[in-house]
Parts: structure tokens; sequence; C-alpha cells
């Protein structure tokens, strides 16, 4: 079935499967059998999914109770009628045992033959891929995320954006893709207004000479309590309190500053591009303790000289017209509040900066898809954006997919917004610190870890298992919904967590060093794979699922079904480990289940890879 994928060998078995049913569905429509309009054809074949229960076969094909209460017929016999022609499709029978008898309410199980799942995994061991096949219609793909404020400190609030983001940027490299990755930073809006006035009326020049960021940091706090000017912030810090009282125009000050920066005032200028690297350094760093890089950095200022263009020719098109004295698009009616593009005081906005940014990316990149990572508070915002890019009518924007990745908020163990005792949003790299923290005091502690790793082992460990503990408790969520943050629980090395999974990798290595033996060579050596066990076929079978677990996260920007599938998986090797002899085992079985066993860590490895996580040797 070359058209399933088969690339250099590799078969993904459930694309292979669906194309069969996809045949059949067509043949049942071609005969009169069922209507089945081809537009609906895709998502039928979608049905066909892994089986829950084993012991019904390997896949299942659910799509006849549908279609029989259309026809108005039993879905035992729309499933037949399906088996019939499912069975005749091309390339079926090298891999597929003939279906049983409809299950249920005509359901069509399907079982892999065995030795066409021992070929398959075969050539997977020797695979640089892993027997996952590239997409065969690749795709350019801007994955914009993360998107910090680079004025202000990063916090916890920026940890979902920057992993989720990386990660489907990786898996979507990884399919075949031509991904383009933009941190669309925040570089040139009212933050830097606020460190301007700071700067001008409260900086500590020997505290900036000593540590330029950590100064910044403190200006932005101190200037923003005073521009919001609320009591309560105001109450439990004097410094504030005193300079709201001297400055009661704070807040309009600041926004003079900042339109001063925007109309190329010289000296905000110098000192924003004196600030700049700063900023930048501070956030480059953190990046890259999470391992996290970027194709490109176009900020906000980036695209600042082509805002008052974009401004005019939306007016000029009809799309954008005055209203209070500001200038708004109306997508709906004249009771709806428009997308507004630019503020009564001649001020652009995050709109104005999002459109000029969408048609430069069309003009320059010609993308297929622009993903934005974006917390869920923005979908009213992308909403109105996407809708006004495509009544703008710029080139290309009728063939571009764009999409908001939206996702819920990270929460402390009372249910609400993580914040420090203090009250204070939790900075990202503290949080980084303290994982690498509790890590150090879980890995390597006992007397075995300690005399089989050196202080300096104990700290690589401690920053891969800290940090891929963050990172994993994050992807592992659905990403649309909020979810609970707690250390211990993300660094136990039990359940669906990094550490497990970690450690998982940990013990694949274990074996092969126990043994001496040299991967390369039995890559090399692999002759075939034996499923004489009913473990040993239910793992080959659990890792040619990693292309469908991959596919799957494209499908809806969801990593989390991958975590899903790598904590399967490990439990599927755990099961095979446990139960059968590896090292002690002779001849081709020892030489098989040691394939098997190098797949799986070459597997897990590369799963955590493209989720951001690294892995150690041993834990």
């Amino acid at each position: 079935m070359s058209g399933a994928g088969d690339q250099a060998g590799r078969v993904n078995l459930r694309s292979a499967l669906r194309q069969a049913f996809r045949f059949a569905l067509e043949g049942l429509a071609a005969d009169d059998v069922v209507a089945v309009p081809e537009a609906e054809i895709a998502g039928l074949v979608e049905q066909v999914r892994e089986t829950a229960d084993a012991k019904f076969g390997d896949y299942s094909g659910t799509m006849a109770m549908a279609l029989a209460k259309r026809a108005g017929k039993k879905p035992r016999d729309v499933a037949l009628e399906i088996i019939k022609r499912l069975i005749t499709a091309p390339g079926y029978a090298d891999l597929f045992e003939p279906p049983g008898d409809p299950v249920g309410p005509g359901f069509i199980n399907v079982r892999v033959k065995d030795d066409a799942l021992a070929a398959v995994v075969s050539r997977a061991v020797a695979d640089d891929r892993l027997g996952v096949a590239a997409v065969e219609h690749p795709q350019t793909v801007v994955v914009d995320f993360s998107s910090p404020n680079v004025a202000k400190p990063m916090h916890v609030g920026h940890i979902r954006s920057t992993v989720i983001g990386d990660a489907i940027a990786r898996i979507l490299r990884f399919r075949g893709h031509r991904v383009i990755t933009d941190n669309h930073l925040g570089d040139w809006g009212t933050q830097f207004g606020m460190i301007l006035w700071g700067w001008k009326h409260c900086r500590n020049d020997a505290a900036f000479g000593a540590d330029p960021t950590a100064e910044l940091g403190r200006l932005y706090r101190l200037v923003r309590k005073v521009a919001d000017a609320k009591p309560e912030e105001l109450a439990a810090d004097p410094t504030a309190a005193t300079l709201a009282a001297e400055h009661p125009d704070a807040a309009r000050e600041v926004l003079a500053e900042t339109a001063k920066l925007h109309e190329g005032d010289a000296e905000n200028r110098a000192l924003w591009e004196r600030f700049m690297p700063v900023c930048r350094g501070e956030i480059d760093r953190i990046y890259a303790r999470l391992q996290v890089t970027f194709d490109h950095t176009l900020g906000e200022s980036f695209f600042q000289p082509m805002l008052a263009a974009t401004v005019d020719d939306l007016v000029a098109k009809g799309l954008a017209r005055e209203s209070r004295g500001a200038i708004g698009v109306f997508l709906g009616g004249e009771d709806d509040p428009p997308l507004l593009i630019r503020k009564a005081d001649g001020a652009f906005l995050y709109a104005t900066t999002d459109l000029a940014t969408i048609q430069w990316r069309l003009e320059n990149w010609e993308p297929d898809r622009i993903l934005y990572v974006v917390d869920h508070r923005q979908s009213q915002h992308f909403e109105q954006v996407f809708e006004a890019a495509r009544r703008w009518g710029v080139d290309g924007v009728a063939d571009v997919d764009l999409v908001h990745v939206a996702f819920g908020t990270v929460l402390g163990e009372d249910g609400k917004p993580f914040k420090t005792r203090a009250g204070d949003t939790v900075g990202l790299e503290a949080l980084l610190d303290e994982g690498v923290e509790r890590a150090a005091a879980v890995v390597g502690s006992g007397e075995e870890g300690r005399a089989g790793m050196s202080a300096e082992d104990r700290r690589h460990v401690a920053e891969t298992v800290g940090i891929g503990a963050i990172k994993y408790a994050d992807l592992s969520q659905n990403r649309t919904t909020d979810y609970v943050f707690s250390f211990d629980k993300m660094l136990q090395l039990t359940g669906n967590t990094a550490a497990y999974m970690q450690y998982a990798v940990a013990r694949v290595e274990g074996i092969f060093t126990k043994g001496g033996i040299d991967r390369g060579q039995l890559r090399r050596a692999c002759h075939g794979v034996l499923l004489s066990d009913p473990k040993e076929r239910a793992l080959a079978l659990e890792l040619l699922r990693f292309g469908e677990a991959l596919e799957d996260v494209e499908a809806d920007s969801r990593p989390n079904v991958l975590t899903a599938w790598l904590y399967d998986l490990a439990g599927c090797y755990s099961t095979f480990y446990d139960s059968l002899s590896v090292l002690k085992a002779e001849g081709a079985e020892r030489d098989s289940r040691l394939a098997l066993c190098d797949l799986t860590g070459r597997v897990l490895r590369r799963g955590l890879d493209l989720l951001g996580i690294g892995t150690v040797e041993k834990m």
C-alpha cells in the first residue's frame, strides 16, 4: 500500500487500513448499497481506531452503525457489505487478516498479520526514523509561540505557550513539514513606556551597573504599581505610594513616554536600544535552559514601520472607519464592538500589529498554516483578527489556515492562578530553579545512586529531570483545560510523569550496559524479529503506533496525545521485560528481544525529544 505512507519500507498500519476502508466505502456508494457522499468519507474512515481491548483485534471500524441508520438497514448487514469490499482493497491482504463477524452494533475488527507485523517492526529496528513515514504532502507551517514582553521578567504564565509551541514545532518538523518558528516579542509596547518613565524618575545607577536585568525588572514592577494606582498595592509598597503621590498623572506620563518612543524621540529610542540587549539576554538565557530555539524573533518593533500603511489600506478599502476618534474594523452589526486598529491618540494596537504580521508572513514565507499558541483569553481577539485579515484580502490569505492554538491556565493547589505566597506571579527562572533543586533530592540520592554518579553527573541529571518534569507536567495536560501545578506529583517515579518516562529510558540503557552489547551491531545484524509470545507481539504493535500518535498530535495540536501514548508504550515494555527473559535468552530469541528493547529505548528517547525533554543514561 504505497499510498498509505510506505517510504523505504515504512508503513503506517492505521493509515493503510483507513485507505482500505475508503476503498470499501467508495465501493458501497458505487454499488448503491448505501449513499456515502464523497465529502463524508474522510470523516468516516477516521473512525478506524485502535481497539480498546486486544482480544477484539488491533483496529476497529465503527462507521456501519451511522451508515445503517441513514439507509434504514441493520448495522450488521451494512458491516458485512463493507467487509466484502474491504478484503478486496489493494494491499489489504498483505497486511491484515480477514475480519471476523461484525461485533455489537456493526463494529468491524481487524487484526494485523503476524508475519507482516514482524516484517514491519524488523525494518523499523534498522531505520533512523524508527519506522515513521514522513507526510506525503508537506506543508509550510509557521508556529508563533512564547512571545513574552521583553521588558517584564518571564513568569509561570509563559511556560505553557513556550513548551506547547516548541513541542508542536518539533513534531511537525519530524513529520516532514517545513516549519518556521517565530517568537513575536512584545518589545515596543506600554511596558517599555513604564521602564522609560522609571529610568527618568527613580532609577538606581549602581544597581543597573551591577545587574541591569534586575534593575529594569525592579523599575517595571515599581512603575506598574504607580501607574495602576491600586490602593491595596500602594499600601503594601511605601516606595510606590510615595511616587504615586508625587506623580498623580504617572499613568498618562507612561503613555506619553511610549508615544515618544513610537514617534522616534531620540532619547527614548537610544534608551530602548540600550535596554533591548539586556532584556533579550535575560529571556535567551531562560530559553537555553528550556532548550527552546526559534528560527526568527521578529518582535512588534519589526512591524512598527508597516502599521500606518496597514490602517490606511483598511480605511481605503472601506473595511475600517472612524469611531469616537479611533479607527476600527467593523466585522458585525453596528452594536458589535469593532476591532480597534488605531486609538484616538494615534497609537496603534495589538490588532494592527497582528494584521501587518499576517500580511508580511504571507508575502515572505507563503505558509499553508499559521499556528498561534496563545492562551484562551485571547480567543475573541484572534477570531476578529483572522476575520479582518480574510476580508482585507491579503494575497494568499484565502489559502492559509489561521489557527489559534488556545490553552488554559496554570493553577496553584488552591485552585487559583499560580502565585507566590506574597501574591506575586511566580517567576519562570525561580520555578525552574526549584524544579531542579527538588529533582536533585530525588535522583541519585540513595547509596547506589551516589556510588554510580559523580557530583557533576548528579547536577546534570537534576537539571534534566527537574526541567523535564515541569515541561512534561504541562504537556501531559489537555491544553484547553486549566491544570494544577504540583512539584510533588510531577517528580514521582511512577505514573505519567517525565521522571517515570526518563527512568524507563534509563532502564533500557541498563540492559545494554549490563550485557556489554554493541547496539549498532545489533541493528545491522537483525535478521528479523520473532513474535512467538503475545507480549512480544503487543510491544511490536505498540512501537509501530508511534507514527499514529504523531499524526493525532498534528490533527488537533495536542501534545498530550503523545505523552499518553509514550506512557502506554512504557507500560507495555514493562510487561514485556518483567515477563520474558532478555539477556538470559539464547540465539535468535535473544537477538529479537534485544532488538525490541533497543527500538523501545530509541522510540521513548525520540518521543521525549519531540516534546523538548531530555533523557539520561542512568538515574
